[in-house]
């Protein structure tokens, strides 16, 4: 069955992907609100970051791929993730230029606010358009442009790696990834279920003066739910952002996950402060010694936050 959409129909988008086969160009998706259409299947894809870069993978878009950006900027690509790039070329170690994504003809750019584009920055799907390139935007990052009442949930990675199959014709692919997680999510949640207490967690990003950590629209805070936690920042109304240690201590963590960059200083660094600071040293995490290290692409939208999940789960509920 072919699935055709014009934008008066997008927001019939989650029912009509159920049911779709294969896509019928032109193809339009909903993209933080608004309407994004694809005239045909991108061949001449970017995609930045890692998180977003391990979907492209998860679908077997290698070959419509002519670069990735934002990657050995910020830590150290994985041994099987450098294996899967290939001679798929990094066009920027950070954030990309406008003139780095029109060099390399670049049809199709999947991107997400602070996730290679800045608000009001050079790049962004407004300056892209007129070169011809179409710019989907991740959907944890709709909490900078758009008002969001919902916090976060599995279904930003699902509804994204959905999309993915829609514009780039691979639904059959998208749908058994998607079915295959929330098999496993059903799995871990009714075992979390059964528990009692759930636990509280912290996330421990970075920052000695003020903690960067995940709020209430950031995919650790639907992680950790789905892991059976209640994260003690989930009363922040953002994604990614600065609290104080005075609030961290005061909700007295039970279980702490530090983002491990893979860097010289990496996890350790920040469980040696944790330590030796004069608040967090008493809390129960502390006190118990109870961390879980996540390295950035489990944390971050992408296929890697279904393990994430099933090791938080473990660790939660060691018994």
């Amino acid at each position: 069955m072919k699935w055709s959409v014009v934008s008066t129909l997008f927001f019939l988008f989650p029912i009509a992907i159920a049911n779709a086969k294969s896509t019928e160009y032109p193809v339009t998706v909903d993209n933080c609100g608004s309407p994004l259409t694809i005239e045909k299947r991108p061949s001449a894809a970017v995609f930045h970051d890692i998180n977003m870069t391990e979907m492209a993978f998860a679908l077997g878009l290698e070959d419509s791929m002519v670069g990735v950006t934002g990657i050995t900027g910020w830590y150290k690509m994985s041994p099987s993730f450098e294996k899967a790039l290939g001679d798929i070329p990094e066009l920027a170690p950070k954030y990309p230029s406008l003139e780095t994504l029109i060099a390399a003809k670049t049809d199709f750019f999947f991107a997400g606010w602070n996730y290679g584009m800045k608000v009001g920055g050079e790049v962004t799907p407004e300056t892209l358009k007129p070169y011809g390139i179409d710019t989907l935007v991740l959907s944890e990052s709709c909490i900078h442009t758009n008002k969001l009442e919902q916090g976060a949930s599995m279904a930003l990675l699902y509804d994204d790696i959905k999309k993915l199959g829609v514009i780039f014709d691979k639904q059959d692919e998208a749908a058994a990834l998607v079915e295959a997680w929330q098999a496993k999510m059903k799995t871990v949640t009714s075992q979390s279920n059964a528990e009692n207490n759930a636990p509280k967690v912290f996330l421990f990003d970075s920052g000695e003066d003020k903690p960067f950590t995940a709020g209430k629209f950031a995919m650790p805070s639907a992680m950790i739910k789905a892991a059976g936690g209640e994260n003690v920042t989930d009363d922040m109304e953002t994604s990614w952002a600065r609290t104080s240690w005075e609030h961290v201590a005061t909700e007295n963590p039970d279980v702490i996950i530090l983002l491990d960059y893979q860097t010289a200083s990496g996890a350790d660094s920040l469980k040696t402060f944790l330590e030796q600071h004069p608040l967090m040293k008493h809390t129960n995490a502390v006190k118990d010694g109870r961390y879980v290290k996540l390295r950035y692409e489990q944390l971050t939208p992408g296929p890697a936050n279904i393990q994430a999940i099933e090791k938080l789960a473990q660790a939660f509920y060691p018994q």
